[in-house]
């Protein structure tokens, strides 16, 4: 998920039965990407956006990222049809420079800004997704990525030394989660029913209940505790394996 909006109230009254059945055959994990298995660098957050904005020539106040981050959310919407729409995303990315104070060329500013996010060496793996990706591996359950964005997926896992049987972003699917398609498509690529694959992201939407609308199971990871009210979630990946009573 970019850019982590605040927990909307109707996140609040989704279901909270996100386990994984027991008794169903496991053959594949899909992971979301960012804020899953990965997390943007400096150069994606308020000093990043305060550098940027000087090359524009444009005064940023990065004490204001997080308000102005807020309010992007609340104005941008996604597509209508879910389609995959870059422009959506500089729209967004200009409303937070115009938030921090930008005033002339926000536009060029966010359009570089975005290209950032395509860039894989601006992300850092969290230190639990190496060891929980090998611990599946070692169990012979085949490993999928289903990112909404641009990332070259590709040089991404290469990059970061990842491991995996099957790549899709919705810059190529041509959809975004929460989809059908594009989660359909993942299935197709690991050649695994969708009863066979558990669905792990950070958002309830697009991830959770994207996947479950298919027929997969899933399991929101939700590693700053936005949705205390739900008893069951895992706070890091490193319970996975232990969720799903792998030895």
């Amino acid at each position: 998920m970019r850019g982590r909006p605040l927990v909307s109230p109707a996140a609040r009254a989704a279901r909270a039965v996100l386990l994984y059945p027991r008794g169903s055959v496991l053959r594949a994990v899909v992971f979301d990407v960012d804020f899953t298995l990965a997390r943007p660098g400096p150069d994606l957050g308020p000093a990043g956006y305060r550098a940027l904005g000087f090359r524009h020539g444009l005064s940023l106040d990065p004490e204001r990222y997080a308000e102005a981050r807020a309010a992007a959310f609340a104005e941008v919407k996604r597509h209508p049809e879910l389609d995959h729409d870059d422009e959506i995303w500089v729209l967004f990315t200009e409303r937070i420079i115009e938030g921090m104070g930008g005033v002339g060329d926000t536009y060029a500013a966010a359009v570089e800004m975005e290209r950032r996010w395509t860039q894989s060496e601006r992300f850092e793996l969290y230190d639990d997704a190496l060891p929980t990706l090998a611990a599946l591996a070692a169990h012979g359950i085949k490993i999928g990525l289903l990112s909404n964005s641009a990332r070259d997926l590709g040089e991404f896992v290469a990059h970061h030394g990842l491991a995996a049987d099957a790549l899709l972003t919705s810059a190529s699917h041509g959809k975004t989660k929460p989809h059908r398609t594009i989660f359909h498509a993942i299935l197709e690529l690991l050649a695994v029913a969708p009863g066979e694959a558990l669905m792990v992201g950070d958002t309830l939407d697009e991830d959770v209940e994207g996947a479950r609308a298919v027929g997969m199971s899933a399991v929101l990871l939700d590693r700053e505790g936005r949705y205390p009210w739900l008893s069951d979630r895992l706070e890091s990946l490193h319970g996975l394996p232990a969720l799903l009573a792998l030895g």
